[in-house]
C-alpha cells in the first residue's frame, strides 16, 4: 500500500476526524457536491427527455423527412397527388439509415354534429403506416381497419371528441370543401379509437382514416397519394439525411425536415441544451469552492502533522497526495449521495409522473425523463477530473510550510 493512501485512510478512520473543528465544513463540501450531482443528474435526464418526447411526438404525426410537390410544401392540405411507382417506394435502398416510408394524403374538413362543428384536417393512411408511432398515445378504442374494404372507421383526439361531445362508437358527418360553386362532399366516419399526444397542434386538427377517402374526394388514381413520410434510425442525422434524400428524390419533388417545417418548436428545444450546460457550470463551480475550502481547512488542521512528515524526509508532493486523497474521499461520498438520490428522483417520476405540465407550454403532460448510464458515468468522471484539478491549486499551499514553524504550530 502506498504511503500516502495509508496516511490518508488513517486520517478518514480516525475518531478525531469526525469530531473535528473541519467536521461541519468538511459535511457542508460533501453535501454541496451530493446536491449538485443531484441537480446535474436531474437536469441533463429532464431536458434530453423533454427533447427526446417531442420529437417523438411530431415525427409520430409526420415522419422525420417530408416529400411532396413543390405546390403543396408551405400547406397541411394534399393539393397535387404523388404518383405511388418511385424508386424511393416502398424501400428506400439508395439511402442507408431509413427505417420506414409511407404514403398519406390529407384534406381539410368540417365536422358538424348536432351541438357544435369544428374545422379538421383528415389524414388519410394506408396498409403501410406505422400504426406503433401512435400507439402509445391511444387511450380508448382501437385503430381503424384499413386492410379490408373501404370503411367509415377513423381515430380522433380526445380534444376534439370533447368539443364535439362525441365518443368512441359515435358517428359524425364530415364536409370537404371542393372547388368555388360545388357544393361540398358528405361523408359519415365512425369514430373506432381516440388518442391524446398533449400537442394541442396535433390534437385540434387531425383525424386518422383511410386515404382511399382524400382519394375519392379529389378524384385521384389508387396509385396517387398526397406526400410521403420517411423515418430515419439516427435523429441527430436529420439534416444529413434530408439532404440525401433531397438529392435523390426528382427534381419536380421537394422534401423537409421536421426540423425546418416547425423550426420554432425545435429552435425552443435548443434553449434546454444551452440551460442544461449553465446549470453544470453552476453546480461544479459551486462543488469545488466548497472542496477547496474543505482542503484549506484540513491543510489547515494538519499543519503540524505535515511538518513532521517533512521533518522525517517526505516532499511536498507526498504530502500534497495525502491530502488529495483526502478530498478524493470526499468527493466520492458526495457523489456517492448525489447519484443515489439523483438516480431514485428520476426512476419515482419515470413511473410514477409525479411532476405535471402544462401541455400548452410544455407539449407534453408530464416531466418526461431520459435516464442514460453513459451521461451519468460521464458527469461523475468528469466532476471528480475537474475537482481533483482545481483542488492542485490551493494543495500547493503545503509547498510553503515550514517543517520548523510548523511543528511548533499550534
Amino acid at each position: 500500500m502506498k504511503l500516502e493512501y495509508f496516511i490518508a485512510k488513517r486520517l478518514i478512520t480516525t475518531k478525531n476526524y469526525k469530531s473535528s473543528i473541519s467536521a461541519p465544513i468538511i459535511k457542508i463540501a460533501i453535501a454541496a457536491i451530493a446536491i449538485g450531482m443531484i441537480m446535474m443528474i436531474v437536469s441533463i435526464a429532464t431536458g434530453m427527455g423533454l427533447q427526446q418526447k417531442i420529437r417523438q411526438k411530431i415525427s409520430a404525426f409526420n415522419g422525420h423527412v417530408i416529400i411532396s410537390n413543390y405546390d403543396d410544401n408551405q400547406s397541411e392540405v394534399s393539393v397535387e397527388p404523388i404518383s405511388l411507382n418511385q424508386k424511393f417506394y416502398p424501400k428506400f435502398k439508395s439511402i442507408d439509415g431509413i427505417s420506414h416510408i409511407q404514403a398519406v394524403a390529407t384534406k381539410a374538413g368540417i365536422i358538424r354534429t348536432e351541438k357544435a362543428f369544428e374545422g379538421i384536417v383528415f389524414k388519410g393512411v394506408g396498409k403501410d403506416f406505422q400504426w406503433e408511432n401512435l400507439q402509445e398515445y391511444i387511450i380508448s378504442g382501437t385503430i381503424p381497419n384499413l386492410k379490408t374494404n373501404l370503411n367509415p372507421e377513423v381515430i380522433i383526439s380526445q380534444y376534439l371528441a370533447n368539443r364535439l361531445q362525441l365518443k368512441v362508437g359515435d358517428k359524425f358527418n364530415t364536409y370537404f370543401m371542393k372547388e368555388e360553386g360545388k357544393l361540398p362532399n358528405l361523408r359519415n366516419f365512425k369514430i373506432v379509437g381516440t388518442y391524446n399526444s398533449g400537442f394541442q397542434e396535433f390534437d385540434a386538427t387531425y383525424i386518422l382514416g383511410d386515404i382511399r377517402h382524400v382519394q375519392r374526394i379529389n378524384k385521384w388514381q389508387k396509385d396517387q397519394v398526397g406526400a410521403f413520410e420517411v423515418f430515419i434510425t439516427d435523429f441527430s442525422k436529420i439534416k444529413e439525411k434530408g439532404e440525401e434524400i433531397y438529392a435523390e428524390i426528382p427534381s419536380t419533388y421537394n422534401s423537409v425536415t421536421i426540423e425546418e417545417k416547425y423550426f420554432n418548436i425545435f429552435e425552443w428545444l435548443k434553449l434546454f441544451d444551452f440551460n442544461i450546460v449553465v446549470i453544470l457550470i453552476i453546480m461544479i463551480v459551486v462543488a469545488t469552492i466548497n472542496m477547496v475550502v474543505a482542503l484549506l481547512v484540513l491543510i489547515l488542521e494538519r499543519t503540524q502533522m505535515i511538518g513532521i512528515l517533512k521533518a522525517i524526509g517526505a516532499n511536498n508532493w507526498t504530502v500534497r497526495k495525502i491530502f488529495l486523497y483526502n478530498a478524493g474521499y470526499l468527493i466520492l461520498r458526495g457523489l456517492f449521495w448525489g447519484n443515489l438520490v439523483g438516480i431514485s428522483v428520476l426512476l419515482v417520476q419515470k413511473h410514477f409522473g409525479v411532476i405535471k405540465l402544462n401541455p400548452e407550454n410544455y407539449y407534453v403532460t408530464e416531466a418526461p425523463v431520459a435516464i442514460d448510464v453513459l451521461n451519468i458515468l460521464v458527469l461523475n468522471l468528469g466532476t471528480i477530473l475537474v475537482c481533483l484539478l482545481v483542488l492542485l491549486i490551493p494543495s500547493y499551499i503545503i509547498t510553503k510550510i515550514s517543517p520548523v514553524k510548523a511543528i511548533r504550530f499550534d
